[in-house]
């Protein structure tokens, strides 16, 4: 039985890469062409593809950078060159996009994002907390990156390799051009663990509905 995953808001192909490896038929989504030039990577804005028939939406990694909890100061006080109501229009676009994901006409759906303000989880429909938190060094890399998970109809990960060496390299990162496209690009352990639980568990669910 072949399961079809999106993965929403993806360049990088780490996350489809990993499904891929499990013979999922597996796509990823995003404005910006895909790292490794796959032909299994649709150009363009997600929302147009979400009532294609996926069998998982995984994993959506909306935009976060108006959500989360440690951009919230610019709401009150915005960068230069921005104003107000350009962070107010921005924000509302960044909710709608996350709303998108979460109540996405899909049967299985993960959204990761950062931690949220409150003034965002107010704008997001049917809002509910995140089932769980994960960090790169339970999954494998030596570094801190706390990720929230906002599951439906999917069990919270679990852990598959804690190691030391916890540094919190890409908050550290230094400045530059590129620097947001570092900082967005996933883990591979836990994209890894999302292949084979995830992926497990919606294909033995597949199975059972058609015995």
């Amino acid at each position: 039985m072949t399961m079809r995953v999106l993965i929403a808001c993806e360049f990088s192909g780490i996350v489809r890469r990993a499904f891929a490896a499990r013979e999922f038929d597996a796509w990823s989504c995003d404005l910006l062409p895909s790292d490794d030039r796959s032909n299994k990577h649709i150009v363009g804005d997600v929302r147009d593809i979400l009532h294609d028939g996926w069998d998982m939406l995984i994993v959506a990694h909306p935009p976060c950078t108006r959500l989360c909890n440690s951009g919230v100061r610019w709401l009150s006080v915005p960068p230069p060159g921005k104003t107000l109501d350009q962070m107010r229009r921005e924000l509302e676009e960044g909710a709608a996009l996350f709303s998108d994901m979460w109540n996405a006409p899909i049967p299985h759906v993960a959204v990761e994002n950062p931690v949220m303000h409150r003034h965002a989880k107010a704008l997001i429909r049917n809002y509910r907390e995140p089932a769980q938190s994960v960090q790169p060094w339970q999954f494998g890399h030596g570094e801190t990156k706390r990720t929230c998970l906002w599951l439906r109809n999917l069990p919270p990960l679990v852990p598959t390799q804690i190691v030391e060496g916890r540094e919190a390299r890409v908050h550290r990162m230094s400045p530059g051009p590129n620097r947001w496209k570092e900082r967005s690009r996933f883990f591979s352990g836990i994209a890894e663990a999302m292949a084979d639980q995830w992926g497990g568990y919606v294909l033995s669910r597949l199975k059972g509905a058609a015995a």
